[in-house]
């Protein structure tokens, strides 16, 4: 056996994992356009800049977990394999001068690459799917982005499974006040503070709000909250936004230390979170990102979003059910083989899903019929051969129906 395994932090996805995985993405896609969301694919890696810029030189992301590379060619600039895709797409939307098209609602789907330590639902390579909508700046925007979300995750059935969480980071005023507010607290305790948390201290304090580290939590745990910091116009954002939460049945619960670190963020940030993943127990998260375009040197743009992780929902899911079950074609000696030959390529053009059997006596080729989740099987022999006729195995019940071969398109209808 080859000793050639995957690279650490990355994994096979097999027929099972891909079934899980469509019925996740397939769903999200589905659901999104319900909500007039269109797709957009953009390029796994992209100009080392691209997430430079918006992620934050002091973000553990930019510092730690991007996989970055020199492009070939004299001065070219570094290459980064994406590790999201919210700022791929608004470099797509900047660079294809989609500005005047606004609103703008985009979906998107595929892998994302971080190096990390990797754990039950976290790997270097893993895959998302995520919606941006760019142009509302009304709190209606981050409404609806959420109702999508909450669709989504109630059509796979996990939505009772996970709660949402959900807070305010307040304009750029409210942003100013609480970030001097936090400074002012944790320089009292700069001494007992992380290594990490001193570097972010007087650069983007908003951080040490989610340090893992155990000293720092114990500090986090006094420092002032953001909702002391608002002002009116912050209020009353975030009071329409629960309104129409509540208007629509979707339950959520406030959380004052849910924070976005960046400067791009302001008033919305929420995560749907579950028990069932160990520490992974975010599984859609989100926010509104005024500032991003801007930053990246485009026009002055609002924009909500979320993104999800597909290996973490496709835990959460039931396997589904094979939608094109086979239809196993089992030839006995050489004069069947080449009439099968014929019949195989004539019911794949009729839209049968065919599963072509040549090798190994008939027991064995029946057991592999049940492996694949075969729903009938043709046999053909010498005897079916004299009577042109064809032996149809309900694999389900057993039970053998011997019929035309001039007419065996129009009975297999009953087993697509």
């Amino acid at each position: 056996m080859s000793s050639l395994k995957p690279v650490r932090g990355t994994h096979d996805l097999l027929p099972d994992d891909i079934a899980r995985h469509r019925m996740v993405t397939d769903t999200a896609e589905r659901i999104s356009a319900l909500y007039a969301y269109r797709e957009i694919a953009t390029p796994i890696f992209e100009s080392t800049q691209v997430f430079s810029r918006t992620l934050g030189d002091t973000s553990d992301v930019v510092t730690k977990e991007m996989y970055t590379f020199a492009d070939k060619g004299k001065g070219s600039d570094t290459l980064t394999l994406r590790p999201e895709n919210t700022a791929s797409v608004m470099r797509a939307f900047m660079s294809n001068g989609m500005a005047r098209e606004v609103p703008c609602r985009f979906f998107y789907r595929g892998p994302m690459f971080r190096y990390e330590r990797p754990q039950k639902g976290r790997q270097r390579q893993f895959h998302q799917i995520g919606i941006e909508c760019i142009g509302i700046a009304d709190a209606l925007g981050d409404v609806e982005v959420i109702a999508t979300g909450a669709h989504i995750l109630k059509e796979l059935g996990v939505l009772d499974r996970t709660t949402l969480e959900i807070n305010t980071l307040g304009d750029n005023e409210s942003r100013d006040t609480y970030r001097t507010r936090l400074v002012e607290y944790f320089s009292r305790y700069e001494q007992s503070l992380s290594h990490d948390s001193r570097q972010r201290l007087t650069r983007n304090p908003m951080r040490i709000l989610d340090s893992k580290d155990e000293s720092d939590r114990e500090i986090v745990a006094g420092a002032p909250e953001m909702g002391d910091a608002m002002n009116h116009t912050s209020r009353v954002f975030f009071d329409k936004v629960l309104e129409h939460l509540d208007l629509l049945g979707i339950n959520y619960r406030k959380n004052s230390r849910l924070v976005r670190g960046l400067d791009y963020y302001c008033h919305t940030a929420f995560e749907f979170v579950t028990t069932e993943l160990g520490a992974q127990g975010a599984v859609m998260a989100g926010g509104r990102y005024d500032g991003l375009i801007a930053q990246m040197g485009g026009p002055a743009t609002p924009g909500v979003g979320w993104a999800a992780g597909v290996e973490r929902l496709a835990m959460m899911i039931e396997q589904p059910a094979i939608s094109n079950r086979p239809i196993s074609v089992v030839p006995l000696g050489e004069a069947a083989f080449k009439v099968a030959c014929k019949l195989v390529d004539q019911l794949r053009h009729g839209n049968f899903s065919i599963d072509f059997s040549v090798s190994g006596n008939m027991k064995k080729r029946m057991k592999r019929a049940n492996a694949i989740g075969a729903v009938a099987a043709l046999i053909l022999g010498e005897d079916e051969l004299d009577r042109d006729v064809v032996t149809v195995r309900n694999m389900h019940s057993g039970e053998q129906t011997e019929v035309a071969l001039s007419s065996i398109e129009e009975h297999l209808t009953c087993y697509k």
